[in-house]
């Protein structure tokens, strides 16, 4: 069903991004579509993190929230993310960050998933792309926020 993978290079540090994108609770003040976030558990397991969280998604009459397992890689700064429940058939994503010799990072991005309702399937498909660059893009504006303009 639909991926989307995106790669940036970012004028802040690897580990900028990461706390950004690992910040889940945060997510309803800039990312799109985001009308609420829970954090239902965190834990460290061995050498990372494992949180359950919420989100509500709101998007014209649709209104849905949904589970995901997020674990998080401190070291290697990565994040995966699993689907546990709600409107998906299934949903996988993944956040990378290496900081790169000149200064600034790479953002390496990749979802793949697919709802079950397929009228809301087929709303999504159409703007698919459009939306996903939309999630990437309000990530580097709140990272240009909080970290303020560089380079």
């Amino acid at each position: 069903m639909p991926t989307h993978s995106e790669t940036r290079a970012l004028p802040y540090t690897a580990q900028q991004m990461y706390d950004l994108v690992a910040d889940v609770a945060s997510y309803p003040e800039f990312l799109p579509w985001t009308a609420a976030a829970r954090i239902k558990s965190q834990e460290i397991v061995d050498d990372h993190e494992v949180m359950e969280a919420d989100l509500v998604i709101s998007f014209k009459v649709f209104r849905e929230r949904f589970t995901s397992r997020v674990e998080l890689w401190p070291a290697t700064h990565k994040i995966d993310t699993e689907y546990l429940d709600g409107p998906f058939k299934y949903m996988r994503s993944n956040w990378h960050f290496e900081d790169v010799p000149q200064g600034g990072c790479k953002v390496f991005f990749f979802v793949d998933f697919e709802f079950r309702n397929i009228v809301l399937q087929k709303i999504i498909g159409v703007v698919f792309n459009e939306a996903m660059q939309r999630v990437v893009k309000a990530f580097e504006k709140r990272a240009q926020a909080l970290y303020g303009p560089q380079m």
